[in-house]
């Protein structure tokens, strides 16, 4: 996945991340330059662009199509993001209740829950992952100043940062020792 392999590139040297990302496909390059230009600190950072995007006027069975010709290649497909057509996050509709209505033909507008938790690509980090504490969730979407959709942050990502933030501040104590 995308964030994992921009994880990876962080920590190498510049000439070895240029041949990598010579090697990699334009669209793959082109997630990656994405997300490494937002601050180390940020949730932009440490998002994926890799999720899936469904329309409000989609039925649940369109939905579930588009959920099986796209989801393999996607991070997770608990929960997916209802945008407009500029890209705007309106919604999300778990997977669950996609699988579970009565009513395929029933658009997912009905179903979608639109007050969304979400963050900006400049949320603080910690604070970002400080939301699946207090959320329970899985995942959290990271909108632009525009709100629109640009990635999801996952529980995995959250509890990576938690874990780096808790071993910062152990060595600090360490210090002060």
């Amino acid at each position: 996945y995308v964030d994992d392999a921009v994880d990876l590139v962080e920590e190498m040297p510049a000439n070895v991340v240029s041949r990598i990302l010579l090697q990699a496909d334009p669209q793959t390059r082109r997630m990656i330059n994405e997300i490494l230009q937002y601050p180390e600190d940020s949730a932009g950072s440490v998002m994926t662009t890799e999720f899936v995007e469904l329309r409000a006027t989609m039925t649940a069975a369109q939905a579930i199509a588009h959920i099986r010709a796209v989801g393999l290649d996607k991070e997770t497909i608990n929960n997916c993001y209802v945008t407009n057509a500029d890209r705007t996050l309106a919604g999300v509709v778990s997977l669950r209740t996609l699988v579970l209505e009565k009513d395929p033909s029933r658009p997912i507008a009905d179903r979608m829950d639109t007050n969304v938790v979400s963050v900006t690509t400049a949320t603080d980090r910690e604070e970002t992952s400080q939301l699946f504490e207090k959320y329970g969730f899985l995942a959290i979407p990271v909108v632009d100043n525009e709100k629109r959709l640009v990635g999801i942050v996952t529980v995995d990502d959250a509890l990576t940062i938690l874990q780096d933030e808790v071993n910062e501040d152990i060595a600090k104590m360490n210090a002060m020792a």
